[in-house]
């Protein structure tokens, strides 16, 4: 019998803060991105913790930043991102909520709708060995076009392309999901959450607070302290 599924999103959940928007002011720091951007980043992050931009538009906004490098011309800014934004936003609080369905001999998967190039540092960090991202574009010479690949995974999205994942690993969708955990911040996670056995509502947004309060769902509070970097 598989073990049952403990599914994570990554931003305000198990993060302190949105990769995407950690992301753009990181690069915005560093001169890579106009001093203009960081007000249409803000705007966009506002949008979307209200639930009211498009999942293609709002991802599409974001692998944009990350057009016209492959994925190695971007290896050394990616770590110097997790090592001085990302890691002191990986609070202890969320390390041992993954420790404890860990222990429990559970199948953990970290779900983000943040494309798998910013995700990919926080999932290592907090050894999962299983994400599902949304996927980006590259051409032919292996470059980022700042276009999507697929569904974003993101809304709706994040139920889809987990069931397809679940089939793809020989599971039954319906059982799987109806012994699940899932932990999420967001209003944007409804569907998933309304999808599995054990929704879990994580310092909830203020639209998930209240489908929380009205279909009985917990509500886990986390010790947000941020570490400084190393």
């Amino acid at each position: 019998m598989s073990p049952p599924l403990a599914l994570f999103d990554l931003d305000h959940t198990l993060l302190s803060g949105d990769s995407d928007l950690l992301w753009c002011d990181f690069l915005v720091g560093r001169g890579l991105l106009g001093p203009d951007f960081a007000a249409r980043n803000q705007a966009l992050a506002e949008a979307y913790q209200a639930g009211t931009v498009g999942a293609v538009e709002f991802c599409t906004f974001y692998a944009g930043t990350l057009a016209g490098r492959s994925p190695a011309e971007w290896q050394p800014l990616r770590q110097a991102f997790l090592d001085e934004v990302l890691r002191p936003r990986l609070p202890a609080s969320a390390r041992a909520l993954v420790a404890q369905h860990r222990a429990q001999g559970h199948r953990l998967l970290l779900t983000s709708a943040t494309n798998r190039v910013l995700v990919e540092p926080s999932a290592a960090e907090l050894g999962f060995a299983e994400l599902l991202a949304t996927e980006l574009a590259v051409d032919a010479e292996g470059r980022f076009t700042g276009a999507l690949r697929g569904t974003p995974n993101m809304r709706e999205g994040k139920v889809s392309r987990l069931r397809a994942w679940l089939v793809g690993q020989g599971l039954a969708p319906e059982a799987a999901l109806a012994q699940a955990w899932f932990y999420s911040d967001s209003i944007n996670d409804l569907p998933l959450l309304a999808a599995v056995g054990h929704p879990v509502a994580v310092d909830p947004d203020a639209r998930l607070a209240r489908e929380a309060r009205l279909r009985g769902w917990p509500v886990l509070r986390l010790d947000r302290a941020v570490n400084p970097p190393a």
